[in-house]
């Protein structure tokens, strides 16, 4: 009997280590994965130049990250906003020709897409358009069901900067207004 209490005592104590050991958690990836950052980009000090017209921009300035605007999970550095305000791309003769979006801003506001794609979308009966130049940019977004914030754009007046949660990337958007 001393024998068999032995045992399982030696195994016991064998065990025990074993199971207190905490499970790793999956590194983050340096991209979306859910992550949404705490607030917007700070209006540009110093404007990069703005791309020749036709020419492809370059976004993934590292290995993982994606080759679109996005921000990076690490510092929250919003990679891609950087040609300031007077980017012509940008400029809109009619800001906020729709009013300006009252919704909610920033991580305690996260939407989900409804409906619709680049050239019209939807959530809470708020209506939406992105700018013609970021439309190449949001070609793998879940227009039905993607998680969004909304960020307003310090350097770009009208627009606004959907960011989404999945992938970590964005696009200028345009408020549309309620419908």
């Amino acid at each position: 009997m001393k024998k068999i209490i032995g045992f399982f005592a030696a195994t016991m104590l064998l065990m025990v280590p074993a199971f207190a050991q905490k499970k790793e958690a999956a590194p983050k990836p340096p991209v979306g994965g859910g992550h949404i950052p705490p607030k917007g980009p700070a209006p540009v000090k110093h404007a990069a130049p703005v791309p020749k017209e036709g020419a492809q921009a370059h976004f993934n300035e590292k290995d993982g990250h994606p080759n679109a605007p996005h921000v990076d999970v690490k510092g929250n550095k919003w990679v891609g906003h950087d040609t300031g305000p007077n980017d012509p791309r940008y400029h809109m003769d009619h800001p906020w020709a729709h009013g300006h979006f009252s919704g909610g801003f920033g991580p305690g506001h996260v939407w989900h897409l409804a409906g619709g794609g680049p050239s019209r979308f939807w959530f809470n009966n708020f209506y939406w358009d992105v700018s013609p130049v970021d439309i190449a940019l949001c070609a793998d977004w879940n227009w039905g069901g993607d998680e969004i914030v909304i960020y307003e754009d310090p350097d770009h007046v009208g627009w606004y900067l959907a960011y989404n949660t999945r992938l970590g990337t964005y696009v200028h958007v345009e408020y549309l207004g309620n419908q």
